[in-house]
């Protein structure tokens, strides 16, 4: 079973503690898809090299966790959705002895890369990457001459769509009144406008992890756009903020991230306070479909009963992974806060823990 993103923070950061002596914690990144069999030959093969590790100490540890690895695969029954992350090594803190340990990682989105590393430390970005991306921006830079269209899927930004108007430009044809050139010109601006806006709807309308759209662009082109209705209303509404620059070329789009930075995280902050609000008026006005009691929270996941399970990241509990894992078969919401507001920190002192109900139990 996928952990969930939280329990993914937690393991990287155990993960992140363990150091080899030498190159000799095995790293192994398996693709959602990928036949384990064939991983496993690479490792029964991985152990002949081993052999030839000139330190006897690493060369034991190394064909130790191996072998390990080897018989892990051996017993896999069913594939995994995610793929899996596979991290085995010896982590006794002293000399000669064995404290050989595996961890077995199906993480919350799909493993797209295949790796087999043997190293001093264990390779942990590409699970780090899929933290960062969970969900996705679209992102818009345009002027009158162009737009360029792209996404941005954790700190990776994609062009998706370079577009050109064909807007001549201020110098008039021969004979042309200023008057006939503005009207053409202005045609040509709300048709250029219209094909944006279709590019937009194809590209991000049924996009499933979108959370927001950023549009850059000097004044007054993106607000024309904007307030011009140009967008469907469900993209409309996804608009985050109007970032004022120029540049609207592909790396146009960088400096729209970076000018986006304090938006992105305020966006966050927002949505905290806004779940945790509903939580304390539910609380104020319906007492009986807001609880936070851990006990009665347990007996609401059981009977179905919950839409929001809310928790916040500093709250510990052995009996957490059990409630997400009920909570996400009863198709409840799990919402994770922090304290770095004032309804974050309100929430942690409350409890920590708290449920919104679809109905009182």
């Amino acid at each position: 079973m996928a952990v969930t993103k939280e329990e993914l923070e937690k393991l990287l950061e155990e993960l992140r503690e363990y150091k080899g002596r030498h190159t000799e914690l095995i790293s192994v990144y398996i693709p959602a898809g990928y036949d384990v069999n064939s991983v496993q030959k690479q490792l029964e093969a991985e152990k002949s090299t081993a052999k030839n590790i000139k330190s006897t100490a690493t060369r034991k540890n190394v064909i130790a966790a191996l072998e390990k690895l080897v018989r892990y695969l051996k017993d896999i029954k069913k594939p995994f959705e995610n793929g899996v992350a596979l991290f085995c090594g010896n982590l006794s803190e002293v000399e000669g002895q064995t404290d050989m340990k595996l961890w077995a990682i199906e993480p919350p989105k799909p493993i797209k890369v295949r790796i087999y590393r043997c190293d001093k430390e264990f390779v942990l970005e590409p699970l780090e990457e899929l933290l960062e991306a969970q969900e996705v921006f679209g992102l818009l830079v345009m002027d009158r001459k162009e737009a360029t269209i792209g996404l941005l899927d954790g700190k990776r930004i994609e062009v998706l769509q370079k577009m050109t108007s064909g807007i001549p430009s201020k110098i008039r044809a021969g004979g042309q009144s200023s008057q006939r050139f503005h009207r053409i010109t202005e045609g040509l601006t709300k048709e250029f406008y219209k094909r944006v806006a279709d590019e937009m709807k194809k590209i991000f309308y049924d996009m499933p992890r979108l959370k927001g759209i950023i549009v850059g662009g000097p004044i007054p082109t993106k607000d024309e756009f904007l307030d011009g209705e140009y967008l469907p209303t469900k993209l409309n509404e996804l608009v985050l903020g109007r970032i004022d620059q120029g540049d609207t070329s592909e790396s146009g789009l960088n400096e729209l991230v970076e000018k986006a930075e304090e938006l992105l995280a305020s966006h966050e902050i927002t949505k905290e306070k806004n779940i945790l609000n509903r939580f304390f008026r539910t609380l104020k006005e319906k007492r009986e479909l807001a609880i936070f009691d851990k006990e009665q929270i347990k007996k609401a996941l059981n009977f179905g009963a919950v839409e929001i399970l809310i928790i916040s990241k500093d709250y510990k509990d052995p009996e957490l992974k059990e409630m997400k894992k009920i909570a996400e078969e009863t198709s409840a919401e799990v919402e994770i806060v922090s304290k770095d507001t004032e309804e974050g920190l309100q929430f942690f002192n409350l409890s920590g823990i708290g449920a919104i109900l679809r109905f009182a139990v």
